[in-house]
């Protein structure tokens, strides 16, 4: 759908007056509702969450995350973080409420994330990276705290691993990249376009490609062998990165359960040494 606020309003005629309650809401504040969970956007036009649901289906799109996403990518095209500033003070306007919110909106990302996760794609993600000589991770911005957490432990893991968070050095970093390594691109709304190139320049280098963004509607998408979706959805001037954390939390776990041996042998090394530069506290 190139607009899914024309095609919703094309739709209303034919509505039923529930979806009509809906469908005015959504017109009226096409800034906020794309981050609302159907249960919110539910209690605030006094309809079912079934309702939503067949609002949604009604519409055209498989259930409400799919027209979560046509709305949301709409919006991020447009908004700025003074936009999403202004908008979590209509979401979250009850101080206190606001604070038991946002813990329910992240149990509702990683719900979401869980829901989605390509079982299949996943595995296969795991499976390239046991095989890479080199991985290499871009992530930018706010971005670069999930690539710190993933390289961190993916080195104790794999041979080499290297976080990429300048565009100034790509070039000598990834000038003989090749198809036996990977990168991992990790970028989310609002997109850096420096992840983008890198990923469609490996790519090029036909080396592997995963992706960990926020939906299918993502610029790193096509450019991606392995895409790995994780809800990032918060009403607010930042991004939620709980749901993108436990998704890479299931990528490290899993590479170590296959690279057990490897890592017991490398880990009880490393606490030799650890243990030798008096390296953690101790009563």
């Amino acid at each position: 759908m190139e607009n899914i606020y024309i095609h919703i309003a094309e739709q209303m005629p034919s509505m039923s007056k529930a979806n009509m309650k809906i469908a005015k809401y959504i017109l009226e504040n096409p800034n906020t509702v794309p981050f609302l969970t159907a249960d919110k956007l539910a209690k605030i036009t006094k309809v079912s969450h079934a309702t939503v649901v067949r609002f949604a289906t009604f519409l055209g799109c498989s259930g409400y995350p799919e027209l979560q996403q046509y709305m949301q990518n709409s919006a991020q095209q447009q908004l700025t973080t003074t936009d999403r500033l202004k908008i979590s003070k209509e979401v979250y306007n009850d101080e206190d409420q606001g604070i038991y919110d946002i813990f329910l909106d992240d149990i509702s990302n990683i719900k979401s994330t869980f829901e989605k996760l390509d079982v299949k794609m996943f595995k296969q993600a795991v499976d390239r990276l046991i095989q890479s000589k080199r991985v290499y991770i871009v992530a930018n911005r706010s971005a670069t705290a999930l690539g710190v957490f993933l390289q961190y432990y993916l080195q104790f893991l794999l041979d080499k691993v290297e976080l990429i968070h300048s565009i100034e050095t790509v070039s000598e970093r990834l000038y003989d990249l090749n198809k036996d390594d990977v990168v991992i691109g990790i970028s989310f709304a609002r997109y850096t376009k420096s992840t983008i190139q890198v990923l469609e320049y490996a790519k090029e280098r036909e080396a592997s490609t995963i992706a960990i963004t926020d939906n299918l509607l993502s610029p790193l998408i096509p450019y991606a062998d392995m895409p790995l979706t994780a809800s990032s959805q918060m009403p607010t001037f930042i991004d939620s990165f709980v749901a993108p954390l436990s998704l890479i939390n299931a990528l490290i776990i899993s590479v170590g359960r296959e690279r057990e041996e490897k890592f017991q042998h490398k880990l009880e090394s490393l606490e030799e040494i650890w243990e030798k530069f008096d390296i953690f506290y101790k009563k």
